[in-house]
């Protein structure tokens, strides 16, 4: 996508500190209330320098995710009330330590995920929210990686207890968790993988592992899964919610797994729609525990953004994640990298679901020298 140049001072090297002292003014995304594309604003901040604890991030790039938008809808309840500025994930260059901060330097290329508040030219988070990026990855790269793939793996290993010769169904298989799930399918032996996309990215989800690509608007799913598969799949991913996690239930062979972990069913276009919000309730999948007696199957619910906080669990994964990528196991396929100032057809691009894999925002338009810098 093309963009408006940017300014030269907008754009202080990765090693520069923070020009002006603390309060130096940055752009930021701010979501200034609920509602369509037209929400979210470029704006100009001051933020001070980094409290105990924290470090001061110089950002590069940051990622989009489902969450983005329902937020911007007033769906997501990990936001808080606007004019608030969203982001959950972004990769840039430490530039200030605050006190008490001993495993982080100035210089550091990071990985940073938080509840909140990333879509920022300059972010102060905790230090135990950041995470070395590994050599040889780019900020584009980096900003793909921690909400998609930590989701992905503690769903599919964590929850799915993923093992060879089993069978999973992925929805929205050409998503950002869903490109990371079938890299993650792939680490391990023998794993038939369902995805369902629109007819165009079957050729995609071909070439990265997908057994058997369904078209979900033309065709029932369920079915496709049953004529190839009659008892069903060992998990199922469900980011859709209402009555597809019905559906994922009774797709389930016995000991199968149902991971919940979306309502993207409550999206149908750019701004809230009630009656879809009531039937999308009303068809919510019920189960109480004596019923899952009989039918020996688990039901799991995963929320990343509560989980933020928990350190040591997500570190533990992060770390994992870092191996795999040096192994070249995984790799985030970017879909496409828009400037802060073209949110909105970022946003679209998601929302349509024209997307294949990440959808990135970076502070301004990219130019040559920042990809210079990375290689």
């Amino acid at each position: 996508p093309a963009a408006a140049a940017a300014t030269p001072e907008q754009s202080p090297g990765p090693e520069q500190p923070a020009g002006g002292g603390e309060a130096a003014e940055h752009r930021a995304l701010v979501l200034t209330g609920f509602g369509g594309y037209d929400k979210l604003k470029v704006q100009a901040r001051r933020g001070g320098g980094p409290r105990p604890g924290e470090v001061s991030v110089r950002v590069r790039a940051c990622g989009l995710n489902f969450a983005d938008l329902m937020g911007r809808q007033g769906l997501y309840d990990r936001l808080p009330s606007p004019p608030v500025c969203p982001g959950m994930e972004c990769a840039g260059t430490v530039h200030a330590l605050g006190d008490g901060v001993r495993d982080r330097q100035v210089g550091d290329k990071v990985m940073v995920l938080a509840r909140t508040g990333l879509w920022q030219e300059v972010v102060n988070v905790p230090a135990s929210q950041t995470f070395l990026m590994p050599e040889g990855m780019s900020f584009e790269e980096a900003a793909a990686l921690l909400v998609n793939y930590i989701t992905a793996y503690m769903i599919l290993f964590d929850f799915g207890n993923l093992r060879p010769n089993q069978s999973v169904l992925i929805h929205m298989a050409a998503g950002g968790v869903g490109t990371a799930a079938i890299q993650l399918c792939k680490t391990v032996e023998n794993v038939t993988i369902f995805g369902t996309a629109s007819a165009s990215k079957h050729d995609f989800l071909k070439e990265s592992g997908v057994a058997h690509p369904i078209d979900y608007r033309t065709m029932d799913y369920a079915e496709e899964v049953r004529k190839i598969s009659p008892k069903g799949v060992d998990i199922v991913l469900d980011p859709l919610g209402g009555s597809d996690t019905s559906k994922a239930f009774n797709l389930l062979k016995p000991m199968g797994k149902l991971i919940t972990y979306g309502v993207a069913n409550l999206l149908t276009g750019q701004k809230r729609n009630l009656l879809v919000m009531a039937k999308t309730w009303w068809n919510q999948f019920c189960i109480n525990a004596l019923q899952l007696l009989h039918h020996n199957k688990a039901v799991c619910g995963y929320h990343l953004g509560y989980m933020v906080e928990e350190s040591e669990l997500v570190g533990g994964v992060v770390a994992k994640l870092v191996d795999l990528y040096n192994q070249g196991k995984i790799k985030p396929k970017i879909d496409s990298v828009w400037p802060f100032d073209q949110v909105a057809d970022a946003m679209r691009q998601m929302q349509e679901k024209k997307n294949v894999g990440k959808i990135i925002l970076v502070p301004e338009a990219p130019k040559e020298e920042s990809k210079k810098e990375e290689n």
